[in-house]
């Protein structure tokens, strides 16, 4: 078999990769999820231009799961990457996550999963910047999305492995 020079699996994870912009741009457009839709999405906190707070980096040094569902604000979306606003042991906190820092994507109200190739870090350190948290507009009384971190108790919107979700092959 030839060498591939073009790099067709690079391509096809740009083109994966697209398939999430397009669909959190739409979200971001109406401010709210059709239907049931929600998302899981998995990224690595180290990769370059992810954004999180100091608190959030140090409880999950190398990858976490957000979930949007009800609770989010200020989601805004270029070309490259996403910005939300989440709420994590009711601590609101802004997130900025490259589209290439994410490893899986998946709305279970319709059992729909991607997974992409991004290594996890080595043992060096990655620059990433630090946002603090802010407080969360106040629409209709609601309160933010709520996070935990994996083994702890499943409450609505928490982080979880997206291998709870996965199809035992």
């Amino acid at each position: 078999m030839g060498q591939d020079h073009i790099r067709y699996d690079i391509l096809a994870q740009d083109a994966l990769r697209g398939v999430i912009r397009k669909v959190l741009t739409e979200v971001a457009a109406t401010g709210r999820l059709p239907g049931d839709h929600h998302f899981f999405i998995t990224f690595l906190t180290g990769a370059a231009g992810v954004r999180i707070s100091q608190h959030l980096k140090s409880k999950y040094p190398e990858q976490m799961t957000i979930v949007i569902q009800h609770q989010f604000w200020d989601l805004k979306i270029t070309e490259s990457q996403f910005e939300i606003g989440l709420s994590f042991s009711d601590v609101p906190e802004k997130l900025v996550i490259p589209f290439n820092a994410i490893r899986g994507f998946y709305d279970p109200s319709v059992n729909f999963e991607l997974e992409f190739d991004v290594p996890l870090a080595d043992d060096e350190e990655l620059p990433s910047s630090e946002i603090t948290a802010y407080p969360a507009p106040a629409e209709g009384g609601e309160e933010p999305t709520a996070a935990a971190k994996d083994g702890e108790e499943k409450k609505p919107g928490s982080v979880v492995s997206l291998d709870a979700f996965r199809k035992k092959q």
